[in-house]
C-alpha cells in the first residue's frame, strides 16, 4: 500500500477534498451575496431613518445653541453695567478720600 496504489488513493482523496471545498465555498459565497442583495432595501431604510434621527438631533443642538447665545449676551450686558457701576463707585470713593 505504501507503493503506487496508496499514493494514488491519497492524491485522489486530496483532489476530491479540494474540489468539494471549493464548491462549498463558492455556493456559500453566492448565498451570502443573494442575502446581501435582499437586505439592501431594508438596510437603506434603516440608514435613512438613522440620518433623519441625526438631523433632528443637530436641529435640537442648534436651538440649544441659540438659547445659550441669548443667555451669554444677556449676561455680557449685565457685566458691562456692573463694571460701569463699580467704576462710578470707585470715583466716588476717591473723591471722599481726598
Amino acid at each position: 500500500m505504501i507503493g503506487g496504489k496508496g499514493m494514488d488513493i491519497t492524491a485522489i482523496v486530496g483532489l476530491v477534498t479540494a474540489i468539494v471545498g471549493a464548491l462549498l465555498g463558492w455556493t456559500g459565497r453566492s448565498r451570502q451575496i443573494r442575502r446581501e442583495e435582499r437586505s439592501d432595501g431594508s438596510g437603506e431604510g434603516a440608514l435613512r431613518q438613522d440620518v433623519e434621527y441625526i438631523k433632528r438631533g443637530v436641529d435640537d443642538i442648534k436651538v440649544d445653541m441659540r438659547i445659550q447665545n441669548q443667555r451669554v449676551d444677556g449676561i455680557s450686558e449685565r457685566v458691562t453695567r456692573v463694571e460701569e457701576s463699580a467704576k462710578q463707585a470707585h470715583k466716588r470713593l476717591d473723591r471722599l478720600e481726598e
